[in-house]
């Protein structure tokens, strides 16, 4: 998958981490992913459509989205809950927007339907395109999570 479709995620989630949580995130290095199992305990799910058909995932340990969500809240989250899950749909639509519209600016439009959200232990995620599913890790302070692109050919 080309570059120039992951490095708008990227900077996506630095963006909204580091404007709406005040988490200075890491991303580690893109890997192609072989199975379905989320590398987390939430993620929120969002297809795309436009230059080509697709699906993003961004999953979340438990540590991880307790700490962005208590900075985005201003109080202390201590467990994965309704406001948590609601909470990482919204993280995921903010990704994406800004994803999308760093990629309008090179010509590829997208449109975004409305996110999902998975929650629990070792859960799946369905991508729904037939591509490659490119892994995007991150790393902040309290724990780990993953963004996951994939896209039609």
């Amino acid at each position: 998958m080309d570059a120039m479709l992951i490095n708008p995620f990227i900077n996506a989630t630095v963006n909204v981490l580091e404007t709406m949580a005040f988490v200075k995130s890491k991303a580690g290095t893109p890997y192609l992913k072989k199975d379905n199992i989320a590398k987390g305990d939430v993620t929120g799910v969002i297809g795309i459509t436009g230059q080509t058909n697709g699906t993003i995932s961004v999953t979340f340990d438990e540590n991880s989205i307790l700490k962005i969500v208590s900075n985005m809240f201003g109080e202390e989250m201590k467990e994965l809950n309704g406001e948590v899950a609601d909470a990482v749909g919204e993280l995921t639509n903010m990704i994406s927007g800004q994803a999308r519209r760093e990629l309008a600016e090179s010509g590829k439009i997208f449109e975004a339907a409305i996110p999902s959200v998975i929650t629990g232990k070792n859960h799946g995620i369905a991508h729904i395109a037939k591509g490659p599913q490119i892994a995007i890790p991150f790393s902040i302070d309290e724990g780990n999570f993953t963004i996951e692109v994939c896209l039609e050919n």
